[in-house]
């Protein structure tokens, strides 16, 4: 599978690549070939134990801190991977956050930091990246959604909302870039085995589990597999799209 999907020679960013699906996709795409921006906000020790693990297995990888719901770290954060590798080819956004509540008891700042980490970062990069792109006529932009965006969860206004923005900024932005050989595309997961899963309560875990055909949740390995294949050449042909990793929860 690494030798039909290699992507050597490329340069990634991955936002939130510190834990969770970002680390897998990090170290999926290190070990296809691509060398590695790992972007953490908060977890500097997460982040750096991602590159040593990518440098282990003889990958390139860099860590850098930019809190991406800022335009002016996302430019810093394209900035740093150019000059660092050389280039840049792939976006992951990935940065996300969740803040669950009722919308009658969900304060405006929860709302707001939702919406500004998960979906206005997906702006901020993608902008920042798509200039450099353009120019090189090339580029995989690949948002990382999520099935709440497209079934919406109760509790859950703020990061739903924030994920059917990124699946439309998806499909909007893949018109807007394909003419210069850029493809974006969303993979929106169901249940996956992060910290925020290991957070449910275990009723409410093996309740949300009935919805899934394959009566499992995923590994974030699946995920990072997902995203491999679509910033690799192999997915030439494919923009605007979203991929559900998700066990079946929202057939379509």
């Amino acid at each position: 599978m690494a030798e039909t999907l290699s992507l050597e020679n490329r340069v990634a960013i991955v936002t939130g690549g510190s834990r969770g699906i970002g680390r897998a996709v990090a170290l999926e795409l290190a070990a296809r070939g691509a060398a590695v921006v790992v972007n953490y906000n908060s977890s500097p020790g997460k982040a750096e134990e991602v590159v040593k693990a990518i440098q282990a297995g003889g990958g390139k990888a860099a860590a850098f801190q930019a809190d991406v719901s800022t335009f002016e770290a996302a430019q810093n954060l394209v900035k740093f991977a150019v000059e660092t590798f050389g280039d840049l080819h792939i976006l992951v956004n990935n940065a996300g956050i969740t803040r669950d509540m009722v919308i009658m008891m969900m304060p405006e700042a929860d709302w707001d930091a939702v919406i500004n980490t998960n979906l206005k970062s997906t702006f901020n990069c993608s902008k920042a990246a798509v200039k450099h792109m353009m120019r090189k006529r090339y580029g995989r932009i690949i948002n990382i959604a999520s099935v709440a965006g497209q079934m919406g969860n109760p509790g859950q206004t703020n990061y739903s909302a924030s994920k059917a923005g990124q699946i439309g900024f998806t499909k909007a932005l893949a018109r807007e870039v394909a003419a210069r050989k850029i493809n974006v595309n969303a993979v929106a997961p169901g249940f996956v085995e992060t910290e925020i899963l290991d957070a449910m309560p275990e009723g409410t875990l093996e309740a949300a589990l009935k919805l899934v055909p394959l009566a499992r949740t995923a590994q974030p390995e699946e995920i990072g597999y997902a995203v491999a294949f679509l910033a690799s050449d192999q997915a030439a042909y494919i923009t605007g799209q979203v991929l559900g990793v998700d066990g079946g929860m929202a057939m379509m």
